[in-house]
């Protein structure tokens, strides 16, 4: 009994360390599933060995090899279920397979065991276990046996990183448990006790002083490592570990979808496109809070806007991207998504807010790109695979949108006190420089209007609600309304005369407009790119449209509805307006309403970014089209030329030995080219009597001229190679000429015996050309 304890300890010691690493692991991970199957693998793969110890050892590792895949599928098939993924279990390891490492550093912390999360370090665990057994148990090495642990509880450290505290308590437990597997080693003595008892008295002496030698070799050893290292180590304590998510490039959007502003215009034009279709599962539609905008501007929905957009008929909005980057031409994403599972990192909500929890469930009909459309703030996505921002709270499908993808998505939507609206501030710094940012080249009548509206608005939410009324009661609305967010587009719809397509617009200009005139009088805002819903049933083109939001202390992001309310006739620009006579030159006659500051651009089609101008796409596309058909047609007339021209250089060129040969040459390269190769070690006349036989199988005894052909005329070939081949120089030119017709006929006639396309293919295929480099002609 007590050897069979004494036996188990060092067993017992692997599977600790091993787990230590998933124990290390799991610290990153939602819930303890991986810390589980970590624990499950490393007991898996050290019990395999000790079962299998009396095994030969080459047939170990294909036993426990067998053994981790049945653990491994188990362990995806669990984690699928737990995440609810669609898809067979063939399918979700496929993808495990394709994906595991990639995933596991971009995904978002803390991570949720999927099977392309828990892939990676459960086979790991088994490996690791495997190799420390076989090493520690069957040759004794305990110690070595220790470093397949080792190496996994570093990189499960160097994995983590710092995004969880130092795991102190594991690490010394680490030490603490290879320590008492070396204290007892798993092996016994032999019989006696003393394995140097029974040598010669001056031999043992000899053995014991040159054991003790080594021994203190080696404490002093460790003790000089201890010393010379030990400080180098303390003084990577208060460091900060590096992140090796760093250094993999996280989930990207489309170029479509880095700017989904400009495709407000193209949905415009075709209001009847369906997108999605949404149902709302339980309480859905918000009620009315206290306070509402007298001018219907901020707009309470999904993200602690209040007002009154969604109390109208219940209707409630559903966030496709947020664009926070403005560089004077284009509003962008700009965010960074991290593969993300079922459950979303919970943000907190504003202290002065409410939440409210809506759960949709979304199929995606005509949608394209890779954004995922959401009622804001995500917190449990299921039925499809995402990556998450959580700065924006958006979401992306890294694989792409595909009509009838189906998801469910519960959101948690903050609603602020729009009593607090009134008295709140904005903040400023580092933290909000990027919302803050106005890019260089703002036109001037764009800084005087948006100092004018700040003028007499001294709070931030004055000054945002002066901006949405100034809006809302001097411009109009229209779907034909061309795309474009640029300084000279904001400049034309803002300025441009009405009688020249100018003060009117989408609501991709009534946003772009609020948010730079917002930036420019000091208010952090961004832009909002989404789709108006009633919480039932399709969502069409027609229902996307583009909000501003402005961040407030205490009370997160709200919408302002800039767009002009539709009983209301715009007021011309002019009364409110009007320009300082110093700032324009005296040169300038033209008021600033005049301005052709640029024209606006062509109308973007649905789904499509805006055209810059320049050739049409139907004549891009055929030219490309002319273009590599030519190319293709220049490339088959070159091979057709290149194999021509070697048929000719065998068969007539050099002596009469050389002619022979070439004409075998084209015979052998025929063969290969019906399928039918010969070996470079097979006598001419076997390779005779397998061309023979070829011909038999292709049923062709004639060329088209009538001619007949059987196998002897290759056999009178064969003869003359081998004439060749041991009487050098003998060879005649009537020889040669004789070969040259039995391989033109028996090429000709094999070649006809082929269907249409492969006889097209029989004078373009390069083999032959390969084949002729290769040896010497």
């Amino acid at each position: 009994m007590a050897r069979v304890l004494r036996a188990s300890v060092v067993p017992l010691a692997l599977i600790g360390l091993t787990a230590l690493a998933g124990v290390v692991l799991g610290r990153v991970y939602a819930g303890d599933l991986l810390t589980r199957l970590v624990i499950g693998a490393a007991a898996g793969s050290v019990l395999v060995s000790v079962a299998a110890r009396r095994l030969p050892s080459w047939l170990v590792a294909p036993v426990s090899v067998t053994a981790m895949a049945g653990w491994t599928l188990w362990s995806l098939r669990l984690a699928a279920a737990r995440a609810e993924l669609p898809g067979s279990l063939l399918e979700v390891t496929a993808d495990a397979a394709r994906n595991g490492i990639p995933r596991l550093l971009t995904a978002m912390i803390p991570v949720e065991p999927t099977p392309d999360t828990v892939l990676v370090p459960v086979v790991a665990a088994w490996l690791a276990g495997l190799a420390g057994a076989e090493v520690a148990l069957r040759t004794g090495r305990v110690l070595l046996g220790y470093l397949p642990a080792a190496g996994l509880y570093a990189a499960a450290l160097y994995v983590v990183g710092p995004n969880a505290d130092p795991a102190i308590g594991a690490t010394l437990a680490f030490v603490a448990v290879a320590a008492v597997g070396l204290a007892a080693p798993a092996g016994a003595r032999p019989a006696g006790g003393d394995p140097v008892a029974d040598l010669a008295p001056r031999v043992r002496a000899a053995v014991r002083v040159r054991l003790a030698a080594t021994a203190a070799l080696g404490v002093a050893l460790v003790v000089g490592l201890v010393a010379l290292l030990g400080p180098v180590l303390a003084g990577q304590v208060d460091g900060r570990p590096v992140d090796p998510r760093r250094y993999v490039e996280p989930p990207q959007v489309q170029s479509l979808d880095e700017n989904p502003l400009i495709r407000i215009s193209g949905w415009a034009l075709h209001p009847e496109q369906q997108l999605l279709d949404v149902t709302t599962i339980g309480p859905g539609a918000p009620t009315a809070p206290a306070g509402a905008s007298p001018s219907g501007g901020p707009d309470g929905d999904t993200d602690g806007e209040p007002g009154t957009a969604d109390d109208a008929g219940g209707s409630v909005r559903i966030r496709l991207a947020v664009l926070s980057d403005y560089d004077g031409v284009t509003w962008r994403v700009g965010a960074t998504y991290r593969n993300a599972g079922r459950i979303l990192p919970a943000a907190t909500p504003a202290r002065d807010s409410t939440v409210q929890t809506v759960r949709q469930q979304i199929t995606v009909a005509e949608l394209s790109g890779r954004l995922l459309p959401a009622v804001a703030t995500p917190r449990e996505v299921s039925g499809a695979r995402v990556a998450y921002d959580p700065a924006t709270g958006t979401l992306i499908r890294p694989e792409g949108l595909t009509p009838g993808l189906r998801y469910t998505v519960t959101s948690a939507r903050e609603r602020p006190d729009n009593n607090l609206l009134a008295t709140a501030n904005v903040p400023a710094g580092e933290e909000v420089a990027r919302v803050l940012r106005v890019a260089d080249g703002v036109p001037e009548p764009l800084r005087r209007l948006a100092a004018q509206l700040a003028e007499e608005n001294g709070a931030p939410y004055a000054r945002a609600t002066a901006i949405e009324q100034f809006l809302a009661e001097h411009y109009r609305v229209v779907a034909d309304a061309p795309s474009g967010h640029a300084y000279p587009n904001l400049g034309f719809f803002l300025f441009g005369p009405r009688n020249g397509g100018g003060q009117r617009g989408t609501s991709e200009q009534f946003a772009a407009a609020f948010a730079v005139l917002g930036r420019l009088s000091g208010l952090p805002t961004r832009v909002v790119v989404g789709f108006e819903s009633s919480g039932q049933g399709p969502v069409r083109a027609g229902d996307a449209y583009a909000w501003p939001e402005v961040l407030f202390d205490g009370l997160g992001w709200v919408a302002f509805d800039p767009l002009p309310r539709p009983d209301n006739e715009p007021r011309p620009v002019e009364e409110d307006f009007r320009p300082t006579p110093e700032d324009p030159p005296p040169s300038e006659a033209p008021a600033p309403t005049e301005e052709p500051s640029a024209s606006p651009e062509p109308v973007a089609a649905v789904d499509e970014p805006t055209g810059r101008g320049g050739v049409s796409t139907p004549v891009l596309v055929a030219g490309g089209s002319g273009g590599l058909l030519l190319l293709v047609g220049a490339l088959l007339l070159t091979l057709l030329a290149m194999r021509r021209s070697l048929t000719r250089a065998r068969l007539s060129r050099g002596d009469p030995g050389q002619r022979i040969a070439g004409a075998w040459r084209e015979v052998t390269d025929a063969l290969r080219l019906a399928g039918r190769p010969v070996g470079d070690d097979l006598a001419a006349t076997e390779v005779a009597g397998h061309a023979h036989q070829a011909l038999a199988e292709a049923r062709a005894g004639t060329t088209g001229d009538g001619t007949t052909v059987d196998g002897p005329a290759v056999d009178e070939l064969a003869a003359l190679l081998n004439q060749v081949g041991f009487s050098p120089g003998a060879a005649t030119a009537d020889q040669a000429a004789r070969a040259a017709e039995v391989a033109t006929v028996y090429v000709a006639t094999l070649r006809s015996a082929r269907p249409w396309w492969r006889r097209l293919l029989w004078s373009i295929h390069p083999s032959p050309l390969h084949r002729a480099r290769r040896s010497p002609r």
